[in-house]
């Protein structure tokens, strides 16, 4: 059922540490046991799962549970062992693990939604439940009574939430400095991270990016970090180093080093010809005819954010430190201002070898988990790169 893979501690990347691959369909969601050696699933093939780590090395079930219908996203709260599976059919369904995670009593069921239960997340100092679901309600129970508390219409269904200050996406981010709309510099949000120290939350995008938003300076700065070629589908933040872990649906593992000063990217400028050149843009009829000139097509610096045309922005370069890990766009003057220094590298890239749809990060082990398309759980110690 799971193989076990020899780690290789000397390496500066991920290792392997083991597989879990008995699945019929693909895990939505999955947390790590702290300090047992152990993995919790549940699945769209509507089975709820705790695996324990044996003697032989290898991964097997002790709790086999099926559902109703598919799940779609879980809780676990290692203090009380209490596990909160969202499903299909807008149910929510608790269950209580025994102390040596053989047994699985079920203690509560919440008819929270009318639709496929996207976020379930269980706040122990509240005693509340609070759930999303594509009939865009944002929803909060009490887990004790089972009684709903309330309940928030959405603009758009939320996929993701974050406790304390209460942080939803994509429609909404609600926090002590007011609203923000996250819609302004991103895509699609796919997953956020809240770094409680620094009071700063990272947004992951379908458009390839993550932003971070500074929340506890009230600056409004946000700061964009482009190291994915695809969706980003998980973020976690290892406080004591300092680092972000980013995961995306090509299967990179991205380490973001977030102990350096980083630049805030500028806005674009608008403009009606090149601010370098002065050559009028196609859409610039007048200075066209003017000069007698063909327009140009319109560019923008990544450095400086001047609209420029091509001939004047004909070189590519990193900006680590402006979040650039990839060459993009620079105007020629920005281009020579650039030194070897600058385009430094602040993050490293590892391949996962599978289509990553869910991450979960457990930092008292230094172990990271991450679900495939592929059907398969794999388990990493991260400890060679957050360190």
């Amino acid at each position: 059922m799971a193989a076990e893979i020899q780690p290789r501690p000397q390496a500066r990347k991920p290792c392997l540490l083991s597989k879990i691959e008995a699945f019929q369909e693909v895990v939505t969601a999955a947390a790590i046991i702290p300090k047992e050696d152990g993995v919790i699933s549940v699945s769209e093939d509507r089975t709820i799962r705790v695996w324990l780590k044996r003697d032989s090395g290898q991964y097997w079930p002790s709790v086999y549970h099926t559902m109703p219908s598919s799940c779609s996203c879980m809780s676990f709260n290692p203090e009380t062992r209490r596990i909160s599976v969202g499903m299909d059919t807008g149910s929510i369904c608790e269950f209580i693990l025994s102390e040596d995670y053989n047994k699985m009593t079920p203690a509560l069921t919440y008819q929270a939604h009318q639709g496929r239960v996207a976020v379930v997340l269980f706040v122990l100092e509240m005693e509340w439940l609070l759930s999303t679901g594509q009939d865009r309600n944002f929803t909060w129970h009490c887990s004790e009574s089972g009684q709903q508390l309330g309940t928030y219409r959405t603009a758009a269904w939320v996929s993701g939430l974050q406790y304390p200050s209460i942080l939803l996406h994509p429609s909404l981010l609600s926090s002590s400095a007011g609203h923000l709309a996250l819609q302004r510099r991103h895509g699609n949000v796919t997953a956020l991270c809240w770094d409680p120290a620094q009071r700063v939350l990272f947004s992951g995008s379908s458009d390839h990016s993550i932003i971070m938003w500074d929340i506890g300076g009230r600056k409004g700065t946000a700061i964009e970090l482009q190291g994915h070629n695809d969706k980003v589908q998980g973020l976690c933040y290892a406080s004591h180093t300092r680092q972000l872990i980013s995961c995306s649906s090509d299967g990179s593992i991205v380490i973001w080093n977030m102990d350096v000063t980083r630049q805030e990217t500028p806005e674009w400028l608008d403009s009606d010809s090149c601010q370098k050149c002065e050559q009028p843009f196609f859409w610039n009829f007048k200075q066209m005819w003017d000069s007698k000139k063909i327009g140009l097509r319109q560019h923008h610096c990544r450095k400086c954010g001047q609209a420029v045309c091509g001939k004047c922005s004909s070189k590519r370069s990193t900006i680590p430190l402006m979040g650039f890990e990839f060459e993009v766009r620079v105007c020629d003057s920005c281009h020579e201002s650039i030194t070897d220094e600058d385009r430094a590298p602040t993050a490293t890239f590892h391949d996962s070898k599978h289509n990553i749809v869910y991450m979960h990060y457990e930092p008292t082990t230094g172990n990271l988990l991450t679900s495939g398309t592929d059907k398969v759980v794999k388990i990493w110690d991260m400890t060679p790169v957050v360190s």
